[in-house]
């Protein structure tokens, strides 16, 4: 298991908005945004279902891993997607523990549960 994943009760749109405004209150800024339905249309003329994936960062806890290993930036930045299937709409983010277990570097292991506590958090908060 890679992400932590809930249902919401929420349209997609608003769900979007959500998730937003509650990883910012985790302090997650959102860096990069990819509409995938958009771009599956414009590249391959194919329809999907409503699918953003966010880039979220949060400043102090990328500065922290940074000064650990440089590399570290390969796991970055957080993933979150919100998306809808057959009428649900689901929130999903990825789990640090388990990409920055990846690198097998102890010194990240407190950086990452901290993260990882923030992103479940932001996730718990979309109802």
């Amino acid at each position: 298991m890679y992400g932590y994943k809930k249902e919401v009760k929420l349209s997609y749109s608003d769900a979007v908005a959500k998730v937003k405004e509650e990883l910012k209150r985790e302090g997650f800024g959102v860096l990069t945004e990819i509409d995938v339905k958009d771009t599956l249309k414009k590249k391959l003329n194919v329809d999907f279902d409503n699918y953003i994936i966010m880039g979220a960062c949060n400043p102090p806890f990328a500065y922290k891993a940074l000064q650990v290993m440089k590399d570290v930036g390969l796991m970055m930045p957080c993933n979150v997607v919100v998306y809808s299937d057959n009428g649900r709409t689901f929130v999903s983010a990825a789990l640090p523990t388990v990409l920055l277990g990846l690198v097998k570097n102890d010194k990240l292991k407190g950086t990452a549960d901290e993260i990882e506590a923030k992103l479940k958090k932001a996730v718990d908060a979309v109802r």
